[in-house]
């Protein structure tokens, strides 16, 4: 009983005082870097699902992994899900790519916000489409993929930095 009282006390001593200042440490480290804006966060984990939703899809659609309806269709759905998620809030003025690190978001969004709704109806409707077709067969999928995929090119192209 003694010796487990002097293991514990040992084990109290040295490995309690280091984790603490592991995670002492973490916190310091995540103050010292400039903290990304909530909606910011929050718009690009929104493409962060997209793009593995799409990526599904995709997948099947060029033969890199094996159609499989349930999954397709699941992937399908979750664009709809997503879609219909109320985005305005991600949008905050100053959150653009020229006015703060980490945003890819042209300033244009901000003088254009009817066309970037239309857009992002246009992807909407092209979900739909696709969860309307993604239980059918690769053939349906592959029919349905260039009308989605071009809606994400087509907001992109004009409202986000490109990739150098």
């Amino acid at each position: 009983s003694n010796q487990r009282g002097s293991a514990m006390h040992r084990y109290l001593r040295f490995v309690l005082p280091l984790t603490l200042a592991g995670v002492v440490a973490t916190g310091a480290s995540a103050e010292g870097h400039a903290e990304i804006d909530p909606a910011v966060k929050a718009r690009q984990a929104q493409m962060q699902l997209y793009a593995f939703n799409l990526g599904i899809l995709g997948g099947m659609a060029q033969g890199k992994t094996d159609y499989d309806a349930a999954a397709a269709s699941a992937a399908a759905a979750n664009l709809v899900a997503l879609a219909g998620i109320d985005q305005s809030a991600y949008w905050v003025p100053g959150t653009d790519s020229e006015s703060m690190e980490g945003s890819r978001s042209l300033p244009a969004i901000w003088e254009n916000i009817p066309d970037v709704v239309s857009k992002g109806e246009d992807f909407a409707m092209q979900a739909a489409a696709m969860a309307d077709v993604a239980g059918n067969g690769l053939e349906a999928v592959q029919g349905q993929m260039q009308s989605l995929g071009g809606t994400c090119s087509a907001c992109h192209r004009e409202y986000r930095v490109r990739n150098n």
